[in-house]
């Protein structure tokens, strides 16, 4: 017990040594995620081991899952759909074009390097590392330098990619086991099937009860306005349980129960964001810090040349190809397709991910898939948090020099400015840029 609560107190005070620092931080080259990464790192068991009770996966599997059913859920309700459908072009080409390309393009990269992966094993570590994470490099989002279109383009495909990406993951983990074990193939499709279907009818149906009872209680005044922020939240906890419990995808569920609440109760939706904005910040980071002592540390020392290399490519080519050919025809700069292409980050979405694939399956190829994964997610980190701020600030000062010589410029046509993953609206165009 004297260990835990030491543990306790070291967690919190890594979170109020940033806290005293975090303006600063935020005006630098270091990300939160970037930080709590490195601090998960160095106090883990390949680190100063400063922890008296072991991190392992199951810790952070819980930790993980909870808070990206959360993250679903809030992103799925901050993201008007009827706001985003003003605009939703360049979002629509990402994520119906570019996102099944990044599959495809992942897959084939995979077969090609990383040769113990079977067909659908390589298709699965795809689909893990196809979400986007905005929270990685938060400038990008939230520059008031960089046009709203292309802000909101990138912030639109990071709130639903990793909710599209669930049931994907579901069907490529079903037919991975499948490939492994023919004679199972019954009890994978009737998996795969239960995962999509419970995930959706549970999701579906907390979602709108749930917004349409917290709408009318909250009209006759019985509910105060801390218990609509907790139970608002509550739901997406409720739809993620219930849907395990039946046999769903508490993924799918806490994605969809987030869609079907913000049509129901649009107008409870700003509880949602504040929430965002500090407990959900709260839960990333430790997630992050978690990722760093039980995932990052352990897997340096077993990181292969194949693996870096598929890493590297997965956020480069494997991301950029797919997003300029999801582009051709909409008539942007070759900067704006370009920093499209590089604002891929991997983050909370592939680790939940992969903790899931690891509890539900025991594939051949888990190992490679465990250290691809945390390789990829460990380079994002660090490159895109380093790369947000200066090339948002440098991509807003060549559309500001180019507006001036074309002010029809398909990057400046109205676009709705909704809120972001992390909850903060965008702060002002700094006047010295």
């Amino acid at each position: 017990m004297e260990s835990l609560d030491l543990d306790l107190a070291l967690v919190a005070l890594l979170v109020v040594g940033f806290g005293l620092v975090s303006a600063r931080a935020a005006r630098s080259l270091v990300s939160g995620p970037m930080a709590f990464v490195a601090f998960g790192i160095l106090i883990g068991g390949e680190g100063l081991d400063l922890l008296g009770v072991e991190v392992d996966a199951a810790i952070l599997e819980v930790l993980a899952e909870v808070t990206l059913a959360l993250v679903l859920f809030t992103d799925a309700t901050r993201i008007d759909l009827r706001e985003a459908r003003k605009d939703a072009s360049l979002p629509g080409r990402l994520l119906g074009i570019g996102m099944p390309l990044t599959i495809a393009a992942g897959l084939g990269v995979g077969l090609l390097l990383l040769t113990d992966l079977r067909v659908w094993e390589a298709a699965l570590l795809a689909a893990i590392l196809a979400p986007t994470d905005a929270a990685l490099g938060q400038a990008v989002v939230t520059d008031r330098s960089i046009p709203v279109r292309i802000r909101q383009s990138l912030n639109v495909e990071s709130g639903l990619n990793d909710g599209i990406a669930a049931p994907v993951v579901t069907v490529c983990l079903a037919l991975a086991a499948v490939e492994i074990d023919s004679g199972s193939a019954g009890t994978w499709v009737r998996f795969g099937l239960e995962q999509i279907g419970f995930g959706l009818a549970v999701g579906v149906t907390t979602g709108a009860l749930g917004g349409w009872l917290l709408r009318t209680c909250s009209a006759r005044g019985w509910v105060t306005g801390t218990f609509r922020q907790l139970s608002t939240m509550a739901l997406a906890l409720v739809a993620y349980g219930f849907a395990g419990a039946a046999g769903g995808n508490g993924f799918i569920a806490a994605f969809t129960a987030g869609i079907a609440f913000g049509f129901v109760a649009r107008g409870l939706t700003d509880e949602i964001e504040d929430f965002a904005e500090d407990e959900g910040q709260l839960l990333t980071l430790l997630t992050f810090l978690f990722f760093g002592a039980s995932l990052a540390g352990p897997a340096l020392g077993d990181i292969t040349w194949r693996i870096v290399a598929y890493a590297v490519l997965s956020l480069t080519l494997v991301r950029a190809v797919p997003v300029a050919l999801s582009q051709l025809g909409a008539g942007l700069r070759r900067e704006t397709v370009a920093l499209m292409a590089w604002f891929g980050p991997r983050g909370l979405a592939s680790i939940a991910f992969v903790l899931m694939v690891l509890e539900e399956a025991d594939l051949p190829g888990t190992e490679t898939i465990r250290l691809t994964v945390t390789c990829t997610v460990l380079l994002s980190v660090v490159a895109h948090g380093v790369s947000a701020r200066p090339l948002a600030r440098a991509y807003g000062r060549r559309m500001a020099a180019a507006q001036r010589h074309d002010e029809e410029m398909p990057e400046h046509r109205p676009s709705p400015d909704l809120p972001t993953r992390a909850g903060a609206a965008p702060p002002p165009a700094r006047a010295d840029r």
